[in-house]
């Protein structure tokens, strides 16, 4: 399965999923078609005419829409903390993923709604949802699947 996240912190790299590149410029998401993509805020950003390709694709609430219609995504799930993102957390304080709706993963397992304590962070919650999202999407789903 080829996956990757693009221009994700250089120190979320120890904290990637097996298997999961880490994208730095923009010319390598062109490079072939993607299982599981994710794309950062600041990747948002950055990204301009490359041709993207992607059976799944994790992308923040407030993606531009003009860019999002540019993608060739088979699905979008968007993470954020608006009510209408997939992915969102239902505390801040302490922390808890939550899954709005049934998210199919890459390899056509499903993800139902539920929630995710998510103890000993290794930074801001909001900041990690994209992290959060490809481990939820990639990693088997068992109870340590967001032990850090």
């Amino acid at each position: 399965m080829e996956s990757g996240i693009f221009d994700c912190p250089e120190t979320w790299e120890g904290l990637l999923p097996i298997g999961v590149r880490r994208l730095r410029k923009a010319a390598e998401l062109s490079d072939q078609s993607w299982d599981l993509l994710a794309l950062t805020r600041d990747g948002c950003r950055r990204l301009s005419g490359e041709a993207v390709s992607c059976r799944t694709l994790l992308v923040p609430g407030d993606c531009p829409p003009g860019l999002l219609a540019r993608l060739q995504a088979e699905a979008v799930i968007s993470y954020g903390l608006s009510p209408r993102d997939s992915l969102t957390l239902s505390s801040l304080t302490e922390p808890v993923l939550c899954i709005q709706r049934t998210l199919v993963r890459p390899d056509g397992g499903l993800v139902e709604p539920q929630e995710f304590p998510l103890p000993g962070l290794p930074g801001p919650a909001e900041a990690l949802l994209p992290l959060l999202g490809l481990r939820l999407l990639q990693m088997p789903l068992t109870d340590a699947h967001f032990s850090w």
